[in-house]
């Protein structure tokens, strides 16, 4: 009886320390289904954070286009790039706050683009594992399509496709070459002389371009140069970049952009 016992016992021990592995496992694996649960809902929130930032870019981007002044006043449609992209942040920001998450980075991958398009959300929030706290990541990169530019009597899904004048040799549309003829006439009265450095440029002209100098903080890219629509130009030389501040609005002619005191369009 007392072996029968003793065995009875070593049996049910063993069968104890079976049934404790076998808790102890679902335990863990619960655990780990919980963590990876919380992944998929970190992902989930940088998903949904990305497309908030992408969504209030897609809106914001025409005003990248929008003349810095209009008849020598700062046009309140305008937008700097640093003030574009911090609509963009602020609105994945935003959203990954009101999802539960803190710790958010936002990043641009074109930022120094004429127009950047892409913005990448990074969220870091930590696991429970086991027991212990785990540190996890989750990132997600939204895209936007460039937005039809409406202004200057084009856009940016098509190069300009009609008549064109040349001045000083550079091709640019009728209207643009009148007005800058008044302009440079006006000019020589002060003594300065205009220079056209830069005017219509076709796709392909602009492909080899920036195949040559491929920063897209100075050269666009292929299909999103405004020198596309007839209606840009670049002027020179630099010591006529005062006058030009100063009286070109008087001609239809504004400053594109800020950083930009060569590069004027027709308003």
């Amino acid at each position: 009886m007392r072996s029968t016992g003793s065995e009875d016992g070593q049996a049910l021990m063993a069968l104890l320390v079976v049934l404790a592995a076998v808790c102890l496992g679902a335990s863990a694996l619960g655990s780990i289904a919980r963590a990876l649960g919380d992944h998929r809902a970190h992902r989930g929130v940088a998903d949904l954070a990305a497309l908030a930032g992408a969504d209030a870019m897609r809106v914001a981007q025409p005003r990248l286009f929008e003349p810095a002044l209009r008849d020598g006043v700062a046009n309140p449609r305008h937008l700097e790039r640093p003030a574009y992209l911090a609509l963009g942040r602020r609105a994945a920001i935003s959203t990954a706050r009101r999802n539960g998450v803190t710790a958010v980075a936002v990043t641009f991958p074109d930022a120094r683009a004429l127009a950047p398009t892409r913005i990448t959300v990074e969220v870091s929030e930590p696991l429970r594992a086991a027991g212990r706290r785990v540190g996890d990541v989750a990132s997600a990169t939204a895209e936007i399509a460039p937005v039809p530019f409406a202004g200057a009597g084009g856009d940016l899904s098509g190069e300009y496709r009609g008549p064109l004048a040349r001045r000083q040799g550079k091709p640019m549309r009728p209207d643009v070459a009148a007005a800058f003829d008044r302009m440079a006439a006006a000019a020589r009265r002060d003594g300065v002389a205009l220079l056209v450095t830069s005017a219509f440029r076709t796709d392909g002209e602009q492909a080899r371009l920036f195949a040559a100098h491929p920063d897209p903080k100075w050269v666009a890219r292929p299909g999103t140069s405004l020198h596309r629509l007839g209606t840009e130009l670049d002027l020179g030389p630099p010591s006529a970049y005062a006058w030009l501040a100063r009286h070109a609005g008087a001609f239809g002619f504004v400053q594109r952009y800020s950083w930009e005191p060569w590069h004027y369009e027709t308003s």
